[in-house]
């Protein structure tokens, strides 16, 4: 099939969530179908890498709309859903129309809602999906619910109390412009059939290469005077659902751990922390990384990997990277929602700061136990979510969409 994806941002280099799935995505596919990929770019890092071009026929990439802060003000007493303007680009849904008309395309696959807008851009032709990397009007209220505990995130809660309506209305349009709608798992696809009834949603969940985090598997050296444990959290750090969780897990449950653990250390790894994040580097064992080129090296020296989430949706990838590597993990129950796990089993969960507190403390002094885990992480890792065993299913979404109407 020759296939057109519409991302928000270059999937390469994959260092966060939406980038890592694009890639997985575009790679694999790449092997037994034409892809045009039609993305937006930093004007700082236009350049597209080889590894792109490598797997794409063609690569199209706009620069990313600036907008005002007086446009981000009107966006909040607008009736539409802020996402619907984020990455609005007149230049963007040009090219886009230029590209359909100047291609046989057989199908259009937008990645994630911030694309959906994009749909009225597109001539009359080829088919459309959309892939659900989250649920964004559940992401909204879940966040709302958090931040209204905190007085001074009121202003916060009240921005995701406007957006969480219309986010439903965008999504609920989105899946009805389009052919089929993929997402990442079960839990989102029941919210989406609320939305729209008789939608089937096909749950493609996020994957990995597996293979590509065997060469980081040594062990994580032990504890010593030199190298004192390191408990890891990684993602993109002005991301909110990150933000949230790394502030709490510094008020409320590091103090606990390093009561305990003096040596221990709390590494926070990621590109474009705020300042808030920033503020907590040097405190209490504390270190804020920034963007690093690959986080594997350091997810690997991880004695814990910890995902202290409490707003956000779909899956995260950050959990199936530690346990790719064979982490022990400790998560909150949402942290590893969409992900069929067991606590004890394959991972830690725990909601409440002194839980969690002791979770981790169990895995930084119980090494046998923190080992079991690691590995039952790899193991539940391996046998489901390697890209090779997640894409026959898409491969069957693109086989209905492309048999006549009336076939089957």
């Amino acid at each position: 099939m020759n296939l057109l994806f519409l991302a928000p941002q270059l999937p390469y280099p994959p260092r966060q969530g939406t980038a890592l799935r694009n890639w997985g995505l575009i790679r694999h596919l790449s092997q037994r179908h034409t892809i045009t990929l039609l993305t937006f770019t930093d004007e700082a890092a236009s350049a597209i890498p080889p590894e792109l071009t490598a797997v794409c026929a063609r690569v199209r990439a706009v620069p990313v709309p600036r907008r005002t802060r007086a446009e981000r003000l009107r966006a909040l007493f607008s009736p539409h859903a802020d996402l619907a303007r984020r990455l609005w680009s007149p230049a963007f849904s040009r090219q886009l129309a230029d590209t359909v008309r100047a291609a046989s395309f057989d199908l259009v696959q937008i990645e994630g809602l911030e694309m959906a807008p994009y749909l009225a851009a597109i001539p009359p032709g080829p088919r459309r999906l959309y892939d659900a990397h989250n649920v964004e009007h559940m992401l909204q209220r879940r966040a709302a619910r958090v931040d209204l505990a905190r007085p001074a995130r009121w202003p916060a809660a009240l921005y995701s109390w406007l957006q969480w309506p219309r986010l439903k209305q965008l999504e609920a349009w989105t899946c009805r412009q389009v052919d089929a709608v993929t997402c990442v798992s079960a839990e989102d696809a029941a919210s989406l059939r609320a939305l729209v009834p008789g939608l089937e949603p096909c749950v493609i969940p996020n994957g990995i290469d597996v293979a590509g985090y065997a060469s980081f598997l040594a062990p994580a050296p032990p504890p010593d005077d030199a190298r004192p444990a390191a408990v890891i959290f990684t993602g993109k750090m002005d991301y909110r659902p990150n933000i949230d969780a790394v502030l709490w897990f510094a008020a409320s449950v590091w103090p606990r751990v390093r009561a305990a653990q003096p040596q221990a250390r709390f590494m926070i790894v990621g590109q474009k922390p705020t300042p808030a994040v920033q503020a907590l580097d040097g405190r209490d064992g504390i270190t804020v990384t920034g963007a690093v080129d690959d986080v594997r090296p350091l997810m690997a020296q991880a004695a814990v990997f910890v995902a202290p989430l409490r707003m956000g949706g779909g899956t995260r990838l950050k959990l199936l990277e530690a346990m790719a590597l064979a982490r022990p993990v400790v998560s909150t129950t949402l942290g590893a929602e969409g992900f069929p796990v067991q606590a004890g089993r394959e991972l830690l969960l725990a909601d409440a700061p002194a839980d969690f507190a002791r979770a981790v403390l169990r895995l930084l002094t119980d090494p046998a136990e923190a080992r079991r885990l690691g590995l039952a992480g790899r193991d539940f890792v391996q046998g489901r979510y390697d890209w090779s065993a997640l894409l026959p299913n898409l491969e069957a979404v693109y086989r209905r969409l492309r048999a006549p109407a009336g076939a089957g």
